[in-house]
């Protein structure tokens, strides 16, 4: 038996921390099953990103881990965890590791994270298939005003 479609009193009626959850759970699962497709891991993609001079970091410069996981609060899983991926990227060449346990991205990272950022796109286009971007912008006023609404910073 297929379910009927809602209408839209009844979907405006429905509950957002619901819906704001399983939209979560499905786009993370969504973006790490392609990720560990193509052999790494978000957090690891998130380490490259916050140590790249190319990317997220202003300077260049190594961060500790406690520092890393500080800017990476906000959207850390509490499964992850930045020091064994750390060691991953480190064993491919990607990390070193400093005398005072601050982590730097090299060479061949930061080469190795322009090709992982390449395949962003191709996700971002299968996840917002069938979405016009006037809809998308619309979601995420409305996703706004909701955590403003809750007292959040949106």
């Amino acid at each position: 038996m297929t379910a009927q479609p809602l209408t839209d009193a009844q979907l405006a009626a429905q509950p957002a921390g619901y819906w704001t959850g399983v939209a979560y759970e499905a786009v993370i699962g969504f973006i790490r099953a392609r990720q560990a497709e193509r052999g790494y891991t978000q957090p690891q993609y998130w380490l490259l990103r916050h140590l790249s001079p190319r990317d997220l970091s202003p300077d260049g410069r190594g961060m500790t881990l406690a520092a890393l996981d500080e800017a990476m609060r906000s959207y850390l899983r509490a499964e992850d965890d930045l020091a064994a991926e750390a060691e991953v990227l480190v064993g491919r060449g990607w990390l070193r590791w400093d005398e005072d346990r601050r982590v730097w991205i090299t060479e061949e990272g930061d080469e190795a994270l322009l090709r992982l950022k390449a395949g962003a796109p191709e996700m971002r286009a299968a996840l917002h298939e069938g979405i016009d971007d006037a809809d998308y912008a619309t979601t995420v006023k409305v996703l706004q005003r909701l955590i403003r609404n809750a007292g959040g910073e949106g």
